[in-house]
């Protein structure tokens, strides 16, 4: 089996750090450091971190999947519409280089909310109980690949999340 199969952890904080380093780096060069990061201790309302700047807090649910990936949707909580300027970044990877991007957006303008998602399918666990039914998950839409928006660059993210503005 490989990395991917027994560090799938691992790479997937890997991937997170890469992330916020390149989002602290854009700030740094860029927006005058003004990025503000933080870290949800625990996954309970569907959001992995808080990102900052301009005015705009972003609750951010982080998804990842190597650039040859053929998944095609992400379960998403209900409450990352509650939280403000909530958003999901499907990060997409090169496994061989471990490089960033593109990257999928599911979210609204900044300070704007996460579209309703009562709309999409419910979600089901992925084991099935002793009666042999997947139960519904009626908390986690499934949010297909098409209702992501396809940005090309970090830089091009960083403008999504929090507007244009440099220093």
């Amino acid at each position: 089996m490989s990395l991917d199969t027994h560090q799938s952890v691992y790479r997937e904080k890997l991937i997170e750090h890469l992330f916020v380093g390149e989002m602290l780096k854009l700030s740094w060069l860029k927006y005058g450091a003004t990025l503000e990061v933080s870290h949800s201790l625990l996954d309970r309302s569907g959001h992995d971190i808080v990102l900052e700047a301009n005015g705009v807090v972003r609750h951010i649910q982080l998804k990842t999947s190597a650039i040859s990936a053929l998944t095609a949707s992400q379960n998403i909580h209900l409450d990352l519409a509650r939280k403000p300027s909530g958003c999901v970044i499907w990060i997409q990877f090169d496994p061989n280089s471990m490089a960033l991007g593109p990257f999928l957006f599911f979210g609204g303008l900044p300070g704007e909310p996460l579209a309703d998602l009562q709309a999409f399918k419910v979600a089901k666990h992925t084991k099935a109980n002793v009666q042999g039914v997947k139960a519904e998950r009626p908390n986690i839409r499934v949010v297909p690949r098409a209702s992501f928006a396809r940005i090309e660059s970090i830089e091009a993210l960083y403008a999504e999340l929090f507007g244009s503005q440099q220093r």
